[in-house]
């Protein structure tokens, strides 16, 4: 014990006590530069992007008309008909409380457009009133969703 009583004793020579209030000083303004306010933390502070995390794309409809179901089943139905490890035949969907149908035909191979897969293909709508067809690309996002690309009017 009597080592750590001199040792204690010598900083004590070593250091007088200005010299102490010094560093003390000196460590506390140093430290106190490192504050900061955090923005995302204060209350009304503005969002900041900082894009380092991208939105998920959101996907337009095959026909405007198309109401919940019918998107729900046209999506469906382009997911079998655009699957890169299907048969590339036509998938047909209809919603009978609509009396609104469609058929989603694949066109050609699918391909590889800014690393992801894509396929191109026709879609068709008809309802009571009329049938139209659309041409269109889509893209896979995920391993379930296509995000629907340069969709554009068939002429017939």
């Amino acid at each position: 014990m009597s080592g750590d009583y001199r040792l204690v004793s010598s900083l004590r020579e070593a250091f007088p006590a200005a010299a102490r209030v010094l560093m003390a000083v000196a460590i506390g303004a140093t430290l106190g530069g490192c504050s900061f306010a955090i923005p995302s933390l204060t209350p009304n502070a503005p969002e900041e992007t900082t894009g380092s995390i991208s939105p998920a794309p959101t996907s337009q409809k095959l026909f405007a008309e198309l109401g919940p179901e019918e998107t729900r089943r046209s999506r469906a139905a382009l997911a079998v008909a655009l699957d890169p490890q299907g048969n590339g035949k036509p998938v047909k969907w209809d919603n009978p409380e609509s009396a609104m149908s469609g058929e989603i035909t694949p066109e050609g191979a699918p391909f590889v457009e800014a690393d992801e897969i894509c396929r191109t293909f026709t879609a068709s709508l008809a309802t009571d009133a009329k049938s139209r067809r659309v041409l269109g690309k889509a893209c896979r996002f995920s391993a379930d969703e296509w995000l629907l690309r340069d969709l554009r009017p068939k002429k017939s």
